[in-house]
């Protein structure tokens, strides 16, 4: 039984051990160097990196598994996709192995990784066989190849792509968070993004769960052929539905989860979030105090609107995770007062627009990298730079006295950044840095 797995980064390395522990020949290429080569080709495994050699178009597959960020439309990926070989995704394959897990999968534009996050914390507290996977960091297989198939809660943050390629994975519990362009580099349109992300519910049965948030009018728009149970939900009081703030109360149908205040991230989005987490983690089994407690002890998440410390009497935040319009929008919206927002980066092709109604969240805008002339003509007064270096040094420059500066992208990080964390934690180490001196 042959395997081509197309893409050697983590996930690409953990389904090539898995699929060889279950007895597969496995053939991983790469256009990148891959690292620990000699040590996979130890277990078995042929690897071929710096490219994909043309003879590997001569062996016959049984499936082929592709990194989830490589588009279809690659030649390389195409050839086999013609052909009409199976092309999956390393979530699908590990889940194959894993009777045994209950998961709960976790999608969206944006609140994704909080939302796994928190969720993940909450599992924790029903027994110590919980663990978080997927778009999050951590492949699927490196918890399936650690724990096996014992009983395990996971939660899953899943992404389009990887949605794309998941033909029997199935969660009792899902979501998508929230719905707005994104991605228009890999997606033809709006439209195919969105239903990409709409699979997150297709394999699920009667007694699933899929969550609807119903202040989305996209979701409300494109969540129109769920096969399982629905539970909508809000934070409008006025609307009817599943869960809603009641009194200051996070209810789901008549029963207390949490006190809004029990939540102490900013912005009412990561209300949200909380709100989201708590009723997957009622679903799965965690008790109310649990997830109670749970949401008191969430201190965030890395990257997400995080506090890194004062500078002259001026507090940075880092939302590398920003990495799109409705993500900056939402940290914005987080503060009371105008900020300093520095952004730029790669241009996904997704433009900037939404961001001209909450110009007056903005004090000033420092610009830089790839996008940094479209985000000058979209806010002239803007300050053009051409790193992020330079553009904290301009921060230092013209913030005030309890001003705010937030680092907020709008965009990916791969003009100057091998991804958003790399630029997070070198933005966190421009403030650390400047203070030590």
């Amino acid at each position: 039984m042959n395997v081509l797995v197309i893409g050697g980064a983590r996930s690409g390395i953990s389904v090539s051990k898995l699929l060889t522990l279950h007895n597969y020949n496995v053939y991983l290429t790469d256009q990148k160097q891959i690292d620990n080569k000699s040590e996979l080709e130890e277990l078995g495994i042929k690897v071929y990196d710096l490219g994909h050699p043309d003879f590997l178009k001569d062996i016959k597959y049984d499936f082929i598994v592709k990194n989830p960020g490589i588009p279809y439309q690659v030649p390389f990926v195409k050839y086999f996709n013609d052909l009409g070989i199976k092309i999956y995704n390393e979530t699908q394959i590990a889940s194959q192995y894993t009777k045994n897990y209950q998961y709960a999968s976790i999608t969206g534009t944006n609140g994704k990784t909080t939302t796994t996050k928190i969720l993940a914390d909450l599992l924790a507290y029903k027994n110590n066989k919980s663990a978080y996977a997927g778009n999050i960091g951590v492949p699927l297989s490196e918890v399936v190849l650690k724990h096996g198939d014992c009983e395990m809660d996971v939660a899953v943050e899943i992404s389009a792509f990887q949605l794309l390629g998941c033909d029997t994975y199935r969660p009792i519990v899902s979501v998508c968070t929230n719905l707005t362009p994104d991605h228009l580099d890999y997606f033809k349109s709006e439209e195919d993004y969105y239903n990409a992300k709409m699979l997150v519910y297709k394999n699920q049965k009667d007694d699933d769960w899929f969550l609807k948030n119903i202040d989305d009018d996209n979701i409300v728009k494109y969540a129109t052929d769920v096969k399982c149970k629905t539970i909508t939900y809000s934070l409008d009081s006025t609307k009817v539905c599943d869960s809603n703030l009641v009194d200051g109360q996070i209810m789901l149908f008549d029963t207390v989860l949490f006190d809004s205040n029990d939540c102490k991230l900013v912005g009412r989005h990561n209300l949200s979030n909380c709100q989201v987490a708590a009723i997957m983690a009622f679903k799965m089994g965690v008790s109310l105090s649990d997830i109670k407690k749970g949401i008191q002890d969430f201190k965030g998440v890395e990257h997400r609107i995080e506090y890194i410390k004062q500078i002259n009497n001026v507090k940075y935040y880092n939302d590398s995770k920003g990495t799109n319009c409705d993500a900056t929008i939402t940290a914005l919206n987080a503060f009371d007062q105008s900020v300093i927002l520095i952004a730029g980066g790669y241009d996904k092709h997704t433009g900037f627009n939404e961001l001209i109604p909450y110009f007056d969240k903005i004090k000033e805008m420092i610009v830089y990298g790839e996008t940094k002339y479209q985000l000058k003509i979209l806010y002239p007064k803007a300050i053009v730079v051409d790193d992020l270096k330079q553009a904290f040094d301009q921060s230092i420059i013209v913030a005030k006295d309890n001003d705010v500066v937030l680092f907020s992208p709008l965009c990916a990080s791969y003009d100057q950044f091998d991804s958003y964390e790399q630029r997070g934690d070198i933005f966190k180490q421009y403030v650390n840095e400047y203070l030590s001196k």
